[in-house]
């Protein structure tokens, strides 16, 4: 069973940044994909920043230039530096992992952008 746990959310004022961190219990070498999704109320959960097969990034428009996704394998982590952020970046952030088609999410981390 793979484990994901989110750090790294809190509080701050619009155009701070923040670094949130997941840390995963198995290899990230074994999953087919790995990210960061949010969820607003009454829509599916929207993609933030992920890699795919091939170290490939992939970020929402909404994020793109301002968000910036990186991993570091030697400790089964990834990472998610969010700066310039704006009120409408409120929300929880979790952590996805894709493995065998099989999801694995996190409980994820609050993130508060105050105006």
């Amino acid at each position: 069973q793979v484990q994901l746990v989110e750090s790294g959310g809190g509080l701050v004022q619009s155009g701070g940044s923040l670094r949130l961190s997941c840390t995963s219990s198995s290899n990230i070498f074994n999953f087919d994909s790995m990210g960061w999704y949010r969820h607003y109320a009454g829509s599916q959960r929207e993609l933030v920043a992920e890699f795919t097969t091939g170290d490939k990034d992939n970020y929402g428009p909404t994020v793109k230039g301002r968000f910036t996704i990186s991993k570091d394998n030697s400790k089964n982590m990834i990472y998610l530096q969010m700066d310039s952020l704006k009120p409408e970046d409120t929300n929880i952030y979790y952590c996805r992992a894709v493995m065998q088609s099989q999801s694995y999410w996190g409980q994820g981390t609050q993130v508060t952008v105050s105006s």
